[in-house]
């Protein structure tokens, strides 16, 4: 959005646009891919003002706003039509904009102040049963180093609840206790004497430290079988991706060039094992977060562990969990109790 685009809107309205998001980028300290969705939303918000024949923000009222929350939801503004989800967003970027303005005398008043963005309908997240979870860990290839990194994803992503990108994000030494021995040379060469994990159930002591939204810290433990995939990643896998051992970075999961393994492959990999595992529900990048919660739900465990052991700051957003388990038990007492339907 330049200062005084061919076809855009006046200066007069996108000099005080990009001082907020000016803002947002100095005082604010906001990433380059949220600051480049802003930048779209305020794009798309100059267009529908500067067509209701709006030329600086004092002409700006409040059915101006309403009227570009409705367009949202429409496409009237000749943009594609938003979901609740995403005009809601939207609109908490005009609002802030609008504020904006007026705490820097740009307004008198904030025409946006009690526009209340849409509430979207709550969605349910995705869980796929425990057969189906063990079926799509078991569809992985591990003959590979590629292979073995990618079964050690799986098995870390279902273990833990990890976002794919607090996933990626993770250094080998931010786990600890997956290897039994220092991870030297000889380890990450496979001349180990000492034997690592000897299979499920007869380890308990690695945990891994996870940094979720706003760079929370959290602690979570690691069972058994994703402790033992991890190990046969770092011990048999890494050092070939990493090109030689002590190399490749300090990233625990390595892309084909020995760099950082990216969201958007660890996304690959979890849609080539549903399509492997031929899972008939939609395999998503949440679909193994939203599995081990609800999994761990049923098995009896407290919400307020599963809200801990997810990086949720309000229990609130884990129960919804609750709700998937609660529809389960309908669908087994309607059909296992003999006087449940008549």
């Amino acid at each position: 959005m330049s200062a005084e685009p061919a076809d855009g809107p006046p200066r007069t309205l996108a000099r005080p646009a990009e001082a907020y998001l000016d803002h947002l980028t100095v005082e604010r300290g906001m990433s380059p891919h949220t600051l480049a969705a802003y930048r779209r939303d305020m794009s798309r918000y100059l267009a529908w003002l500067q067509g209701q024949g709006v030329d600086e923000p004092r002409q700006v009222e409040r059915r101006h706003v309403t009227g570009f929350l409705q367009a949202l939801a429409t496409g009237a503004d000749g943009g594609h039509p938003l979901s609740p989800r995403s005009a809601a967003r939207t609109i908490v970027a005009v609002r802030g904009m609008h504020r904006f303005w007026t705490l820097e005398q740009v307004t008198e008043t904030d025409p946006a102040q009690d526009v209340t963005p849409p509430r979207p309908a709550q969605e349910l997240p995705k869980a796929i049963r425990v057969d189906q979870v063990t079926a799509l860990l078991e569809a992985v290839p591990t003959d590979t180093p590629a292979g073995l990194r990618d079964r050690a994803l799986l098995e870390f992503l279902y273990a833990t609840g990890a976002r794919i990108s607090e996933a990626v994000g993770l250094d080998v030494d931010d786990v600890v206790g997956a290897v039994r021995g220092p991870l030297d040379d000889s380890n990450l060469q496979g001349n180990r004497t000492e034997p690592g994990v000897t299979g499920p159930g007869e380890f308990g002591t690695a945990v891994v430290r996870l940094f979720g939204k706003g760079s929370k810290e959290r602690i979570v433990p690691l069972g058994s079988y994703a402790a033992t995939a991890l190990e046969a990643w770092l011990v048999r896998g890494r050092p070939t991706l990493a090109g030689q051992p002590g190399t490749g970075g300090p990233a625990l999961f390595l892309n084909q060039r020995g760099g950082r393994l990216s969201r958007q492959s660890a996304w690959t990999i979890l849609k080539k094992a549903g399509e492997r595992a031929h899972i008939d529900a939609e395999v998503s990048p949440h679909t193994l977060r939203h599995s081990f919660a609800t999994h761990l739900l049923e098995g009896g465990a407290d919400v307020r562990v599963v809200q801990e052991l997810l990086g949720h700051a309000s229990v609130t957003t884990t129960q919804v969990y609750t709700l998937v388990t609660a529809d389960t038990l309908r669908e087994v007492y309607a059909a296992a109790h003999p006087r449940a339907l008549h």
